[in-house]
């Protein structure tokens, strides 16, 4: 368990990070109509391109990479479109603990169906859930600090910056967590069912 959280809460961080370079960096880019939602689009695009490449070992065995994108794609693209329905209809910080909840619980449901048992995806959703809120809202307090209040001798495009990818840091190590979690106790759960299963064959 604590390797899981480890690889996934540092790895998911680089990613993030990444990802929100596109925002940091790029985001005077998409100053059009529908521009915001195109942005989240590429940002979706970084996640779900590079998690493979440092997430890999939280599946274990024969394939891994493969197998963690056989869960991680649907399940990563099941949170993105509730974070952002909820984003664009709700509105507000009710709409960011509307998307932060409803997105981890279908990302939790989705790795549990493909490596382990739906039924049992629950717990996981609640620890996702609350690694992910804690990850979104403390980067959110970061990055709003730090346009209040500056940072050392850093100039106003520096701390925008700074500020902005400061929060896809503390993003991505709370999400990492709980997707780290979310792994661990799918394939466990996967194991157990089918260790049951074999005990119950007969011989």
């Amino acid at each position: 368990m604590i390797r899981s959280l480890l690889i996934g809460s540092l790895g998911f961080a680089a990613v993030s990070v990444l990802a929100f370079s596109v925002w940091a960096f790029g985001g005077r880019w998409f100053h059009f109509p529908g521009g915001e939602l195109t942005m989240y689009a590429v940002i979706a695009v970084v996640f779900l391109g590079l998690s493979g490449l440092v997430l890999g070992r939280l599946v274990q065995g024969e394939r891994a990479i493969a197998r963690f994108y056989g869960a991680f794609l649907p399940a990563f693209l099941a949170y993105a479109v509730l974070w952002c329905l909820a984003w664009f209809l709700v509105k507000g910080r009710t709409g960011e603990w509307v998307g932060s909840l409803a997105g981890s619980l279908a990302f939790a449901a989705v790795v549990h169906a493909r490596l382990g048992r739906l039924n049992t995806f629950a717990w996981s959703g609640l620890i996702v859930f609350v690694a992910h809120s804690l990850g979104y809202f403390i980067g959110g307090e970061w990055m709003y600090g730090v346009l209040e209040h500056g940072l050392a001798d850093l100039k106003k495009p520096q701390v925008a910056l700074a500020a902005k990818l400061g929060w896809g840091l503390f993003y991505g190590l709370g999400f990492g967590a709980g997707i780290g979690a979310a792994f661990h106790h799918a394939q466990r759960d996967g194991r157990s069912n089918h260790d049951a299963t074999s005990t119950n064959e007969p011989s």
